[in-house]
C-alpha cells in the first residue's frame, strides 16, 4: 500500500566528490539514485537497505533502492535523494518566473517495487 511522504532533493558531499570523477561513474550514479528513508519509516514499512521502492507524484515516477538515513539526520515522513536524473523526473517544469523549477518539499507517494 502506498504512503505519502515529503521528498527533499539536495546535494551531498559524496555527490560532489563523485561528480569530479564523472557523472557516469558508478559512485555518482549510486549516490544520485539512492533514496534515504528515516529509520522509523524503514522499520514501519518493513524495508531493508538495497530494496527497491517506487516513488511518484503527478509529474513522474521512479524506482530506486533505499537506504536507512543515519541517526536523526532525517525525521520520519521525509525522504531524501541527491539531485540527479531520478529526482528531476519528479520535478515540475513550473518555475514561477524564476527559471528554476520547484525542487524542494515535493509531495510523493512511496510503495515497495
Amino acid at each position: 500500500m502506498a504512503e505519502q511522504f515529503l521528498l527533499i532533493p539536495g546535494r551531498t558531499s559524496k555527490q560532489g566528490v563523485t561528480l569530479n570523477e564523472g557523472k557516469y561513474t558508478d559512485g555518482y550514479l549510486v549516490e544520485t539514485s539512492t533514496l534515504q528513508v528515516a529509520p522509523e519509516d524503514m522499520t514501519r514499512l518493513g524495508l531493508s537497505n538495497g530494496e527497491e521502492v517506487r516513488i511518484w507524484n503527478d509529474v513522474g515516477s521512479v524506482t530506486v533502492p533505499v537506504i536507512t538515513a543515519k541517526g536523526d539526520e532525517l525525521p520520519a515522513g521525509l525522504l531524501f535523494i541527491s539531485y540527479g536524473d531520478k529526482s528531476c523526473r519528479l520535478m515540475s517544469s513550473e518555475t514561477h518566473g524564476t527559471g528554476m523549477p520547484d525542487s524542494k518539499a515535493m509531495d510523493v507517494f512511496l510503495e515497495k517495487a
